[in-house]
Formats: C-alpha cells, structure tokens, sequence
C-alpha cells in the first residue's frame, strides 16, 4: 500500500468517528517531516481519544506497530506519527490557537470528497 493509500484510510477512519473539520496538508518536497499532515478536530476529550483510537486501529491494520501519540491523556492538541504521515487532532480552541493551517500556508490542501466533510 502507498502513502496516498494510508492517507486515506485514516481520513476515512477519522470520517468514520465524526471528526470536525478534516485538513488534509501535502508537504512533500517541502519537509522531510512528513509526506502529510491530516489535522482533524474533536469536541471532547472522549471524542479526541476515540479518533486517535481509530486512526491507531486503521494503522494496526496497515502493520504499523509501536505508534505511541504524543499529547494522550488530558492533553488538548495530540499527535500521532505514523511515518510519513503526522496527525494532529485538537479541541477546537487549541486548533483555532495554533493554526497549523496557516503556520504550513504553503502547503498544497488535499480536496477531500464531501462525505468527509460534513
């Protein structure tokens, strides 16, 4: 499977849990970070701990062992790396007061189908 094709299967998963506000950021040739980012909001903590499980249950599937997120717990911005691909899923006043959108401005935005976001 490719990096494109991982991309999508934790969008969907991310989809699947009702994430708010699914940014999909391409930064290949920019970093060597990540080939993406995927930001995505929650509206509780429950709710954030809930997409970080899916995103790590979507990258069990992929044989992706040993992701640990950073920020897990209490935390209202969290991380997951998973290679080439960094998520980052916040509450809404952390991602508003961040703006990993706007820091990463020169990034290409992934369109992403409708049924991702609504």
């Amino acid at each position: 499977m490719d990096i494109t094709e991982k991309m999508w299967r934790v969008v969907s998963a991310l989809a699947g849990k009702k994430a708010q506000d699914i940014v999909v950021l391409e930064l290949r040739g920019m970093t060597v970070i990540a080939d993406y980012f995927v930001i995505a909001t929650g509206t509780s903590l429950q709710h954030m701990h809930a997409l970080v499980d899916a995103v790590l249950d979507e990258s069990r599937k992929d044989g992706i062992k040993g992701i640990r997120p950073e920020g897990a717990g209490e935390s209202a911005w969290v991380l997951v790396d998973l290679g080439d691909i960094v998520v980052h899923i916040f509450d809404a006043e952390n991602r508003d007061f961040y703006q990993l959108e706007r820091l990463w401005a020169d990034a290409p935005r992934v369109p992403l189908p409708e049924e991702y976001t609504k």
